[in-house]
């Protein structure tokens, strides 16, 4: 080693003043630098960088801010139109169902204040069948029954089924099934009766013709029914032309299990009196199947498929209907129903002696399931082996 050479080096401690460069500064300082690089040779960049070929245009530049709420606010605006133009379609069919309300109905009913969907109500469904056949074109009588209670502070829907053949006084026509009311007194005396029979208030009513189920069904793509037992109906509504064919025909089959139904289908299963596979079942059966038609309409109605429909054939929903509710009070009570689900439902029926032999006398037991039907005791199912006891149950109609 040289004598002038040492064995270390020297370096300069400390910075240069002024701030220190970050990575992302030195980073545009490049892209500076090669953008004044391309304009000094004739080219166009696009404002980000990218070089786009001499003579091009620079791209103008949309802020995303921008974008993200110009979307929103179309989003919004189809929103009002399609909320709008539902709430007119479904207003205009729902005020027929209005008018096709007698005066007489709306006066029997036990008035309520507030709003649905925040407290508890009782309405009443009346099922009928007097469709365009000879053989029923007279016939007004309620088949079927129910009494419905909301329950919106706990997210809990109660239903009531009343068998038809119950023996029950009629407000000046003594002693009858209590399916003959509507038929002497219509609506208006069937609500007196029930309220009369139960002790419960009715402060709404719906009176559903099942001869026009079938075009809603069909209107809303068809309904999914649970058959609880396989069925084979005797030879009614046959489908064939000649008499013949009909002989030869053995009746209506259901599988047990849940079944699609189109409209045609769905009219067939709520009116089948008799089940050739099982001989116990009764008119207090063809009841349950009527209710479980109504009530799986009531959820496709309600459901998220037919809400995005309802500007096509909102006007068609309530065809089958006769009300005293308006289309405000029927989308609340939609929405409690939405709420509440099915399976947390409190599903009741009465008894009484019913079927081929029995007199008609209600069940002594009734009161207890109208206590629970208005939430005064908790659900406490029939007696096994009893079809025709009364009780409750959560979750499913009783069959």
């Amino acid at each position: 080693m040289a004598p002038e050479e040492k064995p270390y080096r020297v370096y300069r401690g400390g910075r240069v003043k002024g701030k220190v460069p970050s990575v992302a500064s030195q980073a545009r300082s490049a892209r500076d630098r090669a953008r004044e690089a391309r304009k000094a040779r004739g080219g166009k960049d696009d404002g980000g960088g990218r070089f786009r070929g001499p003579g091009a245009k620079p791209r103008p530049r949309f802020p995303r801010r921008r974008t993200i709420f110009l979307t929103i606010l179309a989003l919004v605006v189809l929103w009002l139109v399609w909320a709008i133009t539902s709430y007119l379609q479904f207003s205009s069919g729902v005020s027929d169902a209005n008018r096709r309300l007698d005066k007489s109905a709306r006066a029997a009913l036990v008035k309520q204040g507030g709003l649905l969907i925040s407290n508890s109500t009782t309405v009443l469904l009346l099922g009928t069948d007097n469709s365009s056949l000879a053989a029923r074109a007279g016939d007004n009588h309620s088949d079927s029954i129910m009494l419905m209670r909301t329950d919106p502070g706990h997210h809990r829907l109660y239903y009531l089924s009343i068998p038809r053949d119950l023996q029950v006084p009629i407000p000046g026509h003594g002693t009858q099934k209590i399916n003959a009311a509507m038929q002497i007194g219509g609506v208006a005396l069937a609500e007196r009766t029930i309220q009369q029979f139960t002790g419960v208030g009715v402060n709404h009513v719906v009176v559903v013709n099942f001869g026009a189920f079938k075009e809603l069904i069909d209107a809303l793509g068809g309904i999914t029914v649970d058959v609880p037992k396989p069925i084979l109906s005797d030879r009614f509504d046959c489908p064939y032309a000649t008499q013949a064919r009909c002989q030869q025909w053995q009746g209506w089959r259901f599988a047990k299990g849940p079944q699609h139904m189109d409209g045609e289908r769905a009219l067939i299963y709520s009116r089948v009196r008799v089940n050739r596979l099982d001989p116990s079942e009764t008119d207090v059966t063809r009841g349950a199947r009527q209710q479980a038609v109504i009530q799986a309409v009531a959820s496709k109605l309600t459901s998220f498929s037919t809400l995005l429909t309802v500007p096509f054939h909102g006007a068609g929903l309530a065809k089958p209907l006769s009300t005293d509710l308006s289309a405000w009070q029927l989308v609340q009570l939609a929405w409690v129903k939405f709420r509440a689900g099915d399976s947390s439902s409190v599903h009741c029926r009465l008894g009484g002696d019913l079927g081929g032999s029995g007199n008609g006398a209600p069940s002594e037991d009734n009161a207890l399931a109208i206590a629970m039907f208005l939430g005064k005791s908790a659900p406490q199912p029939p007696p096994p082996g009893d079809q025709f006891a009364p009780g409750c149950v959560i979750g499913h109609a009783l069959q």
